[in-house]
């Protein structure tokens, strides 16, 4: 049976290549299909055993969304879906990515200058054929040349998106994770190790059965494209997208071994295979073991393996040779964060965020639902077009929030706000209206090509505003579509701690913002962070386990995380800022 997550992964595609088909024109099927594909990700039953009827009344659904889900369902494929991936090929999908093509500016690339790939986009650009089409000129040819310029060096490996290669990633393991004699299976290599863009995806599964049963089923899936290699215990294929993903299939005795050996860099592995050497054992993908008698050492779990070397379990998130084995060794890894540990969420929006999907009572219901013991509705300020509430709006939500706070007292609601950052570090409101709020999160959301000193000093600026407890997806990035803005990293971390100012690890799959490498330079520093999941719908509030595996990957303590604090600690922290 197909299942949800391969569901919603087509009709997410079908949204980005009917954008490219269709433009602004049918904007609204667009959004249909996104807000079906996050009904259809978030349901907890089966889409394939509900009827056509029931489709349609799923959010986004629609009947024409219905029966497109249906015919994958019952077909394996959409029609619709196919004529499109012919129109519109991975290489020419990539183009969109760099900030400045949007889909009509890609279209308009191919039409006229037969520009079809990011690497023909350059070529034209070296030429400056761009200026000469029209809308364009010499200065949209050199924004998106810088943006060429920041999404790195031409040639590189094309690399997938976090959002897109995980989407893809539990897709397949629902599915093999059916096929009979299958104990246990999921995505590996750099995909658990949570890097922001992914080469291609590793899946190990364990199975007391039949291999060739496992491999019929990868190959058998829809977003399969090409089978590039095949074997007894291992298939190659590669998505619809471009997007390659290898399947190994070991037995369930070999499973923690081969977990060990397909998730950790390059370098890491490298370095435990040098410590295995250095005691005459072989580290391989299906045990460790000793060299000359060949007996197993240990194979079934990660800490098993890690144990044998005198080592505590590394985080996957962590395993990059970036100091991790030293720490380990000498007892000195953070203390990192869980999802279980985390008491609230600072940074939810409502229906009244020009963007936001549900009202107040929904979103407030399901954070009680999740055991928080505080909230923040932090909807969007004045000063961002169309998406933003004005001042009587704010008081109105005000005031309800009031009312939630006699009936829910176990949950301490707050009103907030995320308010944008100005070019010259400025917020929305004047501070006798900022002083009305309990909470602020202020966010970069325009002039991300400002300079570097430019950029840090507005940061800095908005740090020292009382109203601001935490600065919001920092560089403002979109993982694969925009890169983020450039700061002096060492001043931004330094006025954290004068100011007392938070930094939000931002939780969607699409920012993860801030960077693990900022995270990680904050390391030894009086640095407070917050994980928050920006949610705009009920369902974006369970995306909290990301923002948990990239504080993961920054090496961030959890006892640096604001919202793993009790509640009257963390409420006399967020006071204490605003009362600068």
């Amino acid at each position: 049976m197909v299942s949800n997550s391969e569901v919603a992964s087509h009709l997410y595609e079908l949204a980005r290549l009917t954008t490219l088909a269709e433009g602004s024109s049918n904007a609204f099927r667009v959004r249909a299909y996104e807000t079906a594909a996050r009904s259809v990700e978030g349901h907890p039953d089966p889409v394939g055993d509900m009827s056509a009827t029931e489709l349609t009344v799923l959010r986004g659904g629609g009947k024409s969304t219905a029966d497109r889900s249906r015919r994958l369902v019952e077909d394996g494929r959409i029609d619709r879906l196919e004529e499109l991936r012919a129109q519109f090929p991975p290489e020419f999908v990539e183009l969109t990515r760099v900030q400045g093509v949007g889909p009509k500016t890609a279209v308009l690339l191919r039409d006229e200058l037969g520009v079809a790939s990011v690497e023909a986009l350059r070529s034209a650009i070296a030429r400056q054929e761009l200026r000469e089409l029209p809308g364009m000129g010499a200065k949209t040819e050199e924004n998106i040349a810088r943006s060429l310029e920041r999404l790195g060096e031409p040639g590189k490996q094309r690399r997938t998106p976090i959002n897109d290669a995980m989407r893809v990633g539990r897709e397949i393991a629902d599915t093999l994770a059916a096929v009979p004699g299958v104990v246990k299976v999921a995505p590996m290599g750099s995909l658990r190790r949570f890097r922001e863009t992914i080469g291609d995806v590793d899946v190990i599964v364990a199975s007391s059965g039949d291999a060739d049963a496992v491999m019929k089923a990868l190959v058998d899936l829809p977003l399969v494209r090409d089978i590039v290699g095949s074997g007894s215990r291992k298939t190659s294929v590669v998505t619809a997208a471009g997007l390659q993903i290898d399947v190994r299939v070991v037995r369930p005795d070999q499973y923690g071994a081969a977990q060990m050996y397909f998730t950790g860099s390059k370098a890491h592995n490298i370095r435990l295979r040098q410590m295995a050497i250095g005691r005459g054992w072989i580290l391989n993908e299906y045990a460790l073991s000793e060299a000359e008698s060949g007996r197993i050492i240990a194979s079934q779990t990660e800490e098993e393996v890690y144990a044998a070397f005198g080592l505590p379990w590394i985080a996957p998130e962590m395993r990059e040779d970036t100091g991790e084995i030293e720490a380990a060794l000498a007892g000195e890894l953070p203390d990192l964060v869980s999802e279980e540990g985390l008491l609230g969420d600072l940074h939810v929006h409502t229906s009244l965020s020009g963007d936001g999907r549900q009202d107040l009572d929904s979103m407030v219901e399901a954070a009680k639902k999740r055991g928080y013991t505080y909230l923040a509705i932090t909807d969007h300020a004045e000063d961002l077009a169309i998406n933003g509430a004005s001042r009587d709006q704010m008081l109105e939500q005000r005031s309800r929030i009031s009312e939630i706070r006699k009936r829910n007292r176990r949950m301490r609601v707050l009103h907030g706000a995320e308010l944008n950052i100005g070019r010259d570090g400025s917020i929305d409101y004047d501070p006798e209206f900022l002083a009305g709020f309990d909470w602020g999160v202020a966010s970069v959301h325009s002039h991300f090509d400002l300079p570097v000193a430019e950029q840090t000093k507005r940061i800095i600026t908005a740090m020292h505003n009382p109203g601001v407890n935490v600065i919001g997806h920092l560089t403002g990035r979109l993982i694969g579509r925009r890169p983020g803005i450039t700061l002096d990293v060492d001043a931004v971390l330094g006025a954290a701690e004068e100011t007392g100012c938070g930094i939000e690890i931002n939780c969607h799959l699409r920012r993860l913002d801030a960077p693990a490498e900022i995270l990680r330079r904050a390391r030894n520093r009086d640095v407070v962070f917050v994980i928050s999941t920006d949610a705009h719908d009920a369902s974006e509030l369970g995306n909290v386990r990301w923002g948990v595996r990239q504080a993961r990957r920054g090496w961030v303590d959890r006892r640096r995380v604001a919202n793993t604090w009790e509640r009257d600690r963390f409420l006399e922290w967020a006071e204490q800022k605003r009362s600068q």
